[in-house]
């Protein structure tokens, strides 16, 4: 299940939100991209795993990212008038096949942890180089999560959504732990979480980011009242920028 993000409006309860690292090469000639990331992003409810990557920067024409073997795994190349243009930004998410389809053990294989390089040319013909770590080690997902102190439902298709009476509080323990079957062990520091809760009806989603320290949120009441019938999703964000997400629902009596 993918949340509708295609309206939505958010409250932000984070200052500042700390970024993936980026590391530029030792080369005191390199100029890095203003931003480059690469990170895998979970969702535990549905069990399927993707990586995603976020470059910005000057416009440029040309884009190559290397995995640690130094093995091309992504070229963009840009023609015409969008040539004369530029980029500046670029996002993008693999697909996520379940893990019936992709075991997480081939997934990994396909994308080894370690070093990768990202390239790119502008349009004046400088160079851009980037190098980002992509970790193995996935950050657990949200547990224990309470809606206005009932359990959540374990996933949306099930036949006994929680329910519950407004004002509406979700809630969650703090995640200090990699996952404990997915990618391997290690330290785990949260950066962020973000909830999102949608409404199906109306095709609005609030977007909320929220300190490593607040695991609580209270919807507001104007949300609250637009529907009886509500998606949400808890992720969380990893010091190493990977990501992991929960799925539920409740119904508001």
């Amino acid at each position: 299940m993918k949340l509708n993000r295609e309206f939505y409006y958010s409250i932000i309860l984070s200052c500042c939100l700390t970024s993936l690292p980026v590391f530029a090469n030792d080369d005191d000639e390199d100029i890095p991209f203003d931003e480059a990331q690469l990170f895998f992003e979970l969702n535990n409810t549905d069990g399927d795993l993707g990586i995603h990557g976020k470059i910005d920067g000057d416009e440029w024409k040309k884009l190559t990212i290397e995995d640690p073997y130094e093995r091309r795994m992504m070229k963009v190349r840009i023609n015409g008038r969008l040539k004369r243009q530029g980029l500046t930004e670029l996002f993008f998410e693999s697909a996520e096949p379940t893990f019936d389809e992709l075991d997480p053990a081939d997934f990994f294989k396909r994308f080894p942890e370690g070093i990768y390089e990202i390239e790119g040319v502008t349009l004046d013909g400088e160079e851009r180089e980037n190098e980002v770590e992509l970790s193995h080690i996935i950050p657990a997902a949200p547990d224990n999560v309470l809606v206005s102190g009932e359990p959540a439902t374990e996933d949306c298709d099930s036949e006994d959504i929680t329910s519950v009476y407004s004002p509406i509080t979700l809630s969650w323990d703090a995640v200090t732990s990699s996952h404990p079957t997915l990618g391997k062990d290690g330290d785990v520091e949260v950066d962020y979480y973000e909830v999102v809760v949608e409404n199906e009806d109306s095709e609005l989603v609030m977007s909320t980011m929220l300190p490593a320290d607040v695991t609580e949120l209270t919807i507001p009441q104007g949300f609250i009242d637009l529907n009886d019938e509500f998606k949400f999703e808890i992720l969380v964000r990893a010091d190493n920028g990977n990501k992991t997400a929960m799925e539920s629902c409740f119904e508001v009596e």
